[in-house]
């Protein structure tokens, strides 16, 4: 009987740790405003997506960009191949949200779990870029046009931010959006495309 006992103890203590880790791992989050790639496959908007358009919330891969991060080509998808749809400039008609240069906007983020978190970058694309090419570095602008430090904390389900989207911006561009996990080597990536 102490056996039985024993051994199923021990089988709840295993289930209990691996359900704790399955749930620290499932820490996941997409932007919907301006709407994600992710969020327009999501909820049907744009279709052919993949599996994507069951996991918005998976987009993630290694901190540290742009020095580290998903290689070039591969950056709206973190480099997941089950992603790479994310990656298609689909010959550069993404639906896109409409922004005005200098103007405040309101970027949200929305968590289905929250994690500690470093902080929130934003970048955009240069002027000049290809809407028909996949992303790359070089692309972007060397510097985030916003940075928001968040300390360690966790984030609410929903988290606006309040920014100002930058000046001498016209046409289409993309807002690659960063969320820095703080106690994981990964992020979480999304790419917002708007038109000025």
């Amino acid at each position: 009987m102490r056996k039985k006992t024993g051994a199923a103890l021990v089988g709840l203590a295993v289930a209990s740790v691996s359900m704790l880790a399955t749930s620290s791992a499932s820490s996941h989050g997409y932007t919907d405003n301006p709407i994600s790639r992710q969020k327009l496959c999501a909820n049907g908007t744009v279709t052919g997506c993949g599996n994507i358009q069951w996991e918005p919330q998976s987009v993630e891969g290694p901190k540290g960009f742009p020095a580290a991060g998903p290689a070039d080509g591969a950056i709206c998808s973190a480099g997941h191949g089950e992603f790479a749809q994310l990656d298609d400039p689909r010959g550069g008609n993404w639906p896109a949200t409409n922004v005005t240069a200098g103007q405040g906007f309101s970027f949200r983020w929305q968590f289905t779990a929250r994690h500690a978190t470093s902080d929130f970058r934003y970048y955009i694309t240069k002027n000049g870029w290809d809407p028909t090419k996949p992303l790359t570095r070089a692309s972007l602008e060397s510097q985030p046009f916003m940075t928001v430090p968040y300390g360690g904390k966790q984030p609410p389900a929903t988290l606006t931010q309040q920014g100002t989207i930058p000046t001498q911006k016209t046409g289409k561009h993309i807002i690659l959006s960063v969320w820095n996990v703080a106690d994981t080597a990964n992020a979480f990536y999304s790419c917002s495309d708007v038109q000025f």
